[in-house]
């Protein structure tokens, strides 16, 4: 259940947190625009890594990260489910990830800007053929060694459901032979109770779901990295619910239902 906390920041505090947050985006946008469009891509990493550790820990959010079992080694495609616009940073603050992100992203201010300077794979869902343009990137990516995440329930919810999979975008970790890792993420109270301030579905917008970060005095949020899964002789339809099973479990969800898919609906990447 959901912890009933109403202990929130002052609206100074929260004043000061949105101007140190503020102020961490121009300096993302100013590194980026005269430093990350030519350092090298080891050096670049390790730029967007501490990046991101720093806007967590400027929103005071504390992350725990929960292990089990070995993480893979190389190339490998992290799926994990979606509740906030703070995933991508969370994940990153972890290690360095490339991330497949529906195209509309590419125009938030400022995100959008940094996430495409990023490396950032932007997909028009509006567009089937794109699926394939994508899948064909993302296998190249994982094939020279990139770990690439994606949200495959292809939108966000409140952290007490999880989605069913979509499998498409799952063709690169078969094309590219790299292992499936998922990765389950939930925002909590100090306390252990569910915290929905991060949450950004339904109707709430980015700057409602800003509001209720900043007013909270810290959020947690753990980070279940579970045990790869090799896709070896593996269909995408397989992939994605082994990887929902496991998520739902670590959530401690309900694993989705889905009616089988049909093929007009499973676009392949190019081999």
């Amino acid at each position: 259940m959901p912890d009933r906390t109403t202990t929130t920041n002052s609206p100074l505090q929260q004043v000061y947190r949105l101007t140190r947050l503020v102020l961490h985006l121009a300096w993302g946008a100013l590194i980026t625009a005269a430093y990350l469009t030519w350092v090298e891509p080891r050096r670049k990493n390790r730029i967007i890594h501490r990046w991101s550790a720093q806007l967590l820990k400027i929103l005071h959010l504390h992350m725990h990260v929960l292990s089990t079992g070995q993480p893979a080694h190389g190339g490998r495609l992290i799926v994990a489910n979606h509740i906030s616009w703070l995933d991508i940073w969370v994940l990153n603050a972890r290690q360095r990830v490339f991330f497949v992100s529906k195209d509309d992203v590419r125009n938030w201010p400022l995100i959008g800007w940094l996430a495409h300077h990023a490396g950032t794979f932007f997909i028009d869902r509006s567009k089937r053929y794109d699926t394939a343009r994508i899948n064909a990137e993302v296998t190249q990516a994982l094939q020279q060694g990139a770990q690439v995440a994606l949200f495959p329930e292809g939108t966000t919810t409140d952290g007490s459901q999880l989605r069913p999979f979509h499998t498409s975008l799952l063709q690169p970790a078969i094309a590219a032979g790299a292992p499936v890792q998922p990765v389950a993420i939930s925002y909590r109270h100090k306390h252990g109770g569910r915290n929905q301030a991060p949450a950004y579905h339904d109707d709430t917008t980015l700057m409602q779901s800003l509001r209720e970060v900043l007013k909270c005095p810290e959020i947690i949020v753990q980070v279940h990295c579970l045990p790869p899964i090799d896709s070896s002789g593996k269909s995408r339809r397989e992939l994605a619910r082994e990887a929902e099973r496991a998520i739902a479990s670590a959530l401690n969800l309900p694993v989705p239902h889905k009616a089988p898919e049909t093929p007009p609906d499973l676009p392949a990447a190019p081999h």
